[in-house]
């Protein structure tokens, strides 16, 4: 989804949050050193396969994934990282690797991790390698409804 639809998504739905363009970067953590933010406040989304469908799992730029945690917790026989390749036409508009969490806007579940939850804010990228939102985690939690479980 373009920057301008999620822009235009969190206006209609009367969240109050922050955008921050900054130059181009490809991790999470260069974008969190680059613009300032410690990496458990940054969130990265990485897209899983979770029993061969496709699944958002959304955890700080400071940790990684734990797949036996995440099977565990959603229940699933089988959960691995899904290939570039298989997900990229999703997300029309976004630049590959820099889709904002919000899954529910795709058609897909949101696994997050329940570290998340304290932090009063939430920092992600916006649908390009170059551009952040940040807003309250409450109002993420509300928008998009994500399973809160133990990924990391």
């Amino acid at each position: 989804m373009p920057v301008e639809k999620l822009k235009k998504f969190l206006d209609e739905h009367g969240v109050r949050y922050v955008s921050v363009v900054h130059s181009p970067t490809y991790t999470a953590q260069e974008v969190a050193a680059r613009v300032h933010i410690r990496g458990q406040l940054l969130a990265k989304t990485v897209i899983v396969k979770m029993d061969g469908r496709m699944a958002m799992a959304v955890l700080p730029a400071s940790r990684q994934i734990d797949f036996d945690y995440l099977r565990k917790e959603t229940g699933s026989s089988k959960v691995e990282l899904a290939r570039e390749e298989e997900f990229m036409d999703l997300f029309p508009g976004c630049e590959v690797g820099a889709m904002p969490p919000f899954g529910n806007l795709y058609g897909m579940d949101v696994f997050t991790d329940q570290t998340l939850n304290k932090d009063d804010e939430i920092a992600f990228s916006a649908g390009t390698h170059s551009e952040l939102i940040k807003l309250p985690f409450e109002d993420f939690k509300r928008l998009v409804q994500p399973k809160m479980v133990r990924i990391t």
